[in-house]
């Protein structure tokens, strides 16, 4: 059998973006509309640091606005709070993103909770979780990665009703809600963990197997089904040879190519989708503050193929 094929989640996201940008572009021609991101980083996190570089320098690319809010490592609790809920009041923010992790006497609970439901274009928010719980993810956000996921998976499997699915890891972040996008999708669905019995048993049943457990390489290749799609949610900085640094999965990739169908590449697969996915929630919200239609982002297939774009007629 020949390798997997990779999931190519760089060009996909470069797509994706692609379709916010004229989306960003029909807003402001028709109604004068700019979608504007707010990122609150706490704290001099170098990994954060470049995420929020490259999610600004993004948005800025598509057309959206971008305003950076920092906040030094010894910022109260309440400094947070109150920058957040000036976010919340400030009409030209349309999405609120607050950089996680957050410095150890912070609450995230407390500062993530603080976001209006209508601006948590991260999907962290309970009202955003409570409606995805629901199968009513359409009425709110869903988290980036999940979705840019759900979005990968369907570019080169179509539709995925009646597939088994396994997820690896329940995070609030990543596993919860990537399980429920799936039952959404008509899968059949099972969320494994560290304290699953037979892990690899429950891994090797799995049509799709998404691993979001961010220990390296911890999914073998023979866990994986043959011809099974694999979407690898890890990014774990190891030693390599040399003394030198590399970025690894959650997944032996070489191992896993061998058997797998479909397979997400570390780094240049899910990553880049994550970023395009968040200024996709951030056009939503700038729609929804409009009154206007938006687009039904959890519908896309493959965005090798951009649709008409959307009228976006004022709701009466």
């Amino acid at each position: 059998m020949p390798e997997a094929s990779l999931i190519d989640g760089k060009s996909a996201a470069e797509r994706l973006q692609a379709r916010v940008a004229r989306e960003a572009r029909y807003l402001k021609e028709t109604q004068g509309l700019v979608p504007g991101l707010a990122v609150v980083l706490v704290g001099k996190n170098p990994a954060s640091q470049v995420y929020v570089k490259a999610k600004s320098k993004r948005a800025m690319e598509a057309g959206l606005r971008a305003i950076d809010c920092s906040l030094p490592e010894t910022a109260a609790e309440q400094d947070v709070l109150q920058l957040v809920s000036e976010l919340n009041a400030d009409k030209s923010v349309h999405g609120i993103l607050v950089q996680l992790p957050l410095p150890p006497h912070m609450r995230p609970d407390r500062i993530l909770g603080e976001i209006a439901p209508g601006k948590d274009v991260d999907g962290f928010h309970p009202v955003n979780a409570g409606f995805l719980a629901q199968g009513r993810a359409r009425e709110g956000f869903v988290p980036c990665t999940p979705l840019g996921c759900l979005m990968l998976l369907r570019s080169c499997m179509g539709d995925l009703a009646g597939r088994n699915a396994v997820v690896v890891g329940r995070s609030n972040i990543v596993g919860k809600p990537m399980a429920q996008l799936l039952v959404s999708a008509d899968c059949t669905v099972t969320v494994a963990h560290s304290k699953s019995v037979d892990l690899a048993q429950h891994c090797r049943r799995a049509d799709i197997l998404v691993a979001a457990v961010g220990r390296p390489e911890f999914v073998r290749g023979d866990w994986i089904k043959r011809g099974a799609t694999v979407i690898d949610v890890g990014i774990n900085r190891v030693n390599s040879a040399g003394g030198k640094t590399k970025i690894v999965g959650d997944v032996a990739f070489e191992e896993a190519r061998q058997v797998a169908g479909w397979i997400t590449p570390v780094p240049g697969g899910v990553g880049p989708m994550t970023i395009a996915c968040l200024l996709a929630n951030t056009v939503t919200a700038a729609c929804r503050a409009g009154s206007l239609d938006c687009t039904d982002w959890l519908a896309s297939q493959d965005n090798a193929v951009s649709p008409p774009m959307p009228a976006f007629a004022r709701v009466p």
